[in-house]
């Protein structure tokens, strides 16, 4: 059980650096790219993948991993962007409700029976997803009167809101799809999450290049805890599902209705978010999605 407390731990700590970066004058896309390069050293140290025969990979694989080597880092940004506008608690349950996604591709693509209890967890899913994407909203009774811009900018902020936390959701889902058919097509795990973190990290640290980017020392150095942290929470993930390999039911589970639990209580404690009624309403379908959507 100790192992799925430290994933749980290490996946909202995660959310609680990208929410203090800003404010801790951390260029969040610098420490993106020492974060992988950090995840590389600690897979070749612990997970020891079998380096021989690391590159002989199948094209599928190959293309699964270009696309991951995409996806890792364009995520990672938009779920820093998503922590600052819209919260911890909401950004962590956003990345959570993505199961939504290979759950559907379950059932679309690899041709899984839909059960009706299924059935309802994907309802109650999106259900949940419409009342965290709403944002509350400030009542005043004589509101001070506003310029046209700053009214558009007032909006266009929210919009951005709003796009932030589907592109949580959609981009969590879409990696998720990608591993399930990694495994699906045999792709030894150690060895393609090593290779994922490396091209990530090298694709993340071209893109800095080509922008000129000028290094911030502060900003390298904590990407090394990104790093740690980000590892931490995928190798204890692994090893609960080590620990219990009869009852991954358990894991998936456990793992999502505690990052959500501990992210509201962190969110809520530390941070002082303020929620609406709506949005607490969006957590409690949340969690009782996430239970249904996994069987018995």
């Amino acid at each position: 059980m100790h192992t799925l407390i430290l994933s749980i731990s290490f996946s909202v700590a995660v959310s609680i650096f990208l929410k203090l970066a800003r404010s801790g004058g951390i260029r969040v896309d610098q420490a993106i790219a020492v974060n992988y390069a950090t995840a590389v050293a600690l897979s070749l140290w612990l997970l020891r993948p079998p380096l021989d025969t690391l590159f002989q990979q199948p094209p599928a694989v190959w293309l699964i991993l270009s696309l991951l080597g995409v996806l890792l880092p364009s995520v990672f940004l938009v779920m820093a962007a998503a922590v600052r506008r819209a919260g911890i608690v909401r950004s962590d349950t956003a990345q959570r409700l993505s199961l939504i996604l290979p759950i559907l591709a379950a059932f679309l693509v690899f041709h899984e029976a839909l059960s009706g209890r299924k059935a309802i967890g994907i309802a109650l899913a999106l259900c949940a997803l419409v009342c965290l994407l709403t944002r509350p909203r400030a009542a005043s009774a004589a509101p001070a009167p506003v310029s046209a811009a700053s009214d558009d900018g007032a909006q266009g902020t929210a919009s951005r809101g709003w796009l932030v936390l589907l592109g949580v959701w959609a981009g969590y889902g879409c990696i998720d799809i990608l591993f399930k058919q990694m495994a699906r097509i045999g792709a030894g795990f150690t060895g393609s999450l090593l290779l994922s973190f490396a091209l990530a990290g090298l694709l993340m640290g071209l893109w800095l290049l080509l922008r000129g980017t000028r290094w911030h020392a502060r900003s390298l150095m904590s990407g090394i805890l990104l790093g740690g942290l980000n590892f931490g929470n995928i190798y204890f993930y692994i090893r609960a599902h080590q620990s219990y390999p009869d009852n991954p039911t358990l894991v998936f589970a456990a793992m999502n209705i505690g990052v959500i639990s501990i992210g509201t209580l962190v969110g809520a404690g530390l941070f002082r978010e303020r929620l609406s009624a709506l949005n607490m309403l969006g957590i409690g379908l949340a969690l009782g999605a996430i239970v249904l959507l996994f069987p018995r």
